[in-house]
């Protein structure tokens, strides 16, 4: 059974950080592809960021340079570093995997706003 698991989200001011975390069991970690999805209200979900099995990384243009992912294998755990953080930002963030099929987690809410 997989299982994602995402925290760190949290409310901070424009032009701050956060660090989200999904912990991943039930999957032989960094055998998929994983990665980050954000869901605004009233917007359809959007890839933000993933890294596949042989630890390429890539972006969305609109998180490029701001955003960060990253794992730790031994962890079975997947980061996304979110710097200079802007209202637009504000979103539930979704770990996923894609394994066998999508699986995704219970989302972590990020409010950036003064």
């Amino acid at each position: 059974q997989v299982q994602l698991v995402e925290s760190g989200g949290g409310l901070v001011q424009p032009g701050g950080s956060l660090r989200l975390s999904c912990v991943a069991s039930g999957i032989m970690f960094s055998t998929y592809f994983m990665g980050w999805s954000r869901q605004a209200p009233g917007k359809q979900r959007e890839l933000v960021a993933g890294v596949t099995t042989d630890g390429s990384t890539n972006y969305a243009d609109f998180v490029k340079g701001r955003f960060t992912i990253s794992m730790d294998n031994a962890k079975s755990t997947v980061y996304l570093q979110m710097n200079s953080l802007q209202p637009e930002d504000t979103a539930v963030y979704y770990c996923r995997v894609d394994a066998a099929r999508t699986y995704v987690g219970q989302g972590t809410q990020v409010t950036v706003s003064s």
